[in-house]
């Protein structure tokens, strides 16, 4: 549900158009690995997850478990709540390590937070935190690298910047673009696998922001037809 929500109001805010690379599959059990630059950018990569097929649940700040509504939404449909900096932190890693081994796929901020940037431009993703790494060797589910781009645009800065920017969008509607990469199958040390997972992710990002760059597709019903390997909404 929270995935449909997401897909229902993010086109609402901005042109959202996504792409993947053509040996992407979406199969089960997969770590999508997405850039992380905005409040709003979890909504923005549910929502083009979804349009390709994948419904990934999420692993998230604890804190938003706390927000009437969207904590019981999320707590029912087993999102995964990340408490950093508490001896319950590694709980997040158990229960991803079982939602994995169910079968699910599992959406990851391996960068831990936002930056602090008060600008709403794009910058490249900042070194990961090693839960990605921990999960990859535990598991060795297959990491699928997510660039998103524009979501700045729509949220940044301080508060009162960042409810303007929510206020303001469905007027303004930024271009919002997400590329899918290609899955990897990492194995090494914990660094080594840190290192090629941001590099994937960073590769997505400047993929994504090239394609939200551009100008917008004319023929969008032609490109829709190369689903799997190309999904657009201008």
């Amino acid at each position: 549900m929270l995935n449909r929500i997401a897909s229902a109001l993010v086109p609402a805010v901005g042109r959202l158009s996504v792409t993947t690379d053509q040996s992407f599959t979406a199969g089960p059990g997969c770590l999508y690995a997405a850039n992380h630059t905005s409040l709003a950018d979890p909504a923005i990569v549910l929502a083009a997850l979804h349009r390709i097929g994948v419904d990934p649940v999420i692993m998230a700040t604890a804190g938003l478990w706390n927000v009437p509504l969207l904590g019981r939404l999320l707590a029912r449909e087993g999102h995964i709540p990340v408490h950093r900096g508490d001896r319950r932190a590694g709980n997040a890693l158990d229960a991803a390590v079982q939602a994995l081994e169910q079968g699910r796929s599992v959406l990851i901020y391996a960068e831990g937070g936002l930056p602090r940037r008060r600008d709403a431009g794009e910058a490249a993703p900042s070194p990961f935190h090693s839960g990605l790494a921990r999960l990859a060797d535990r598991t060795r589910a297959p990491v699928v690298p997510v660039g998103q781009a524009g979501a700045r645009r729509v949220t940044s800065g301080s508060t009162v910047k960042q409810l303007a920017g929510l206020a303001t969008a469905p007027l303004r509607r930024p271009r919002l673009h997400v590329h899918v990469g290609a899955p990897l199958q990492l194995t090494g040390d914990h660094a080594r696998l840190s290192a090629k997972a941001h590099s994937a992710v960073t590769e997505a990002w400047r993929t994504a922001a090239s394609r939200r760059s551009a100008p917008p597709c004319r023929n969008s019903a032609a490109v829709a037809q190369r689903f799997p390997t190309s999904a657009s909404s201008t």
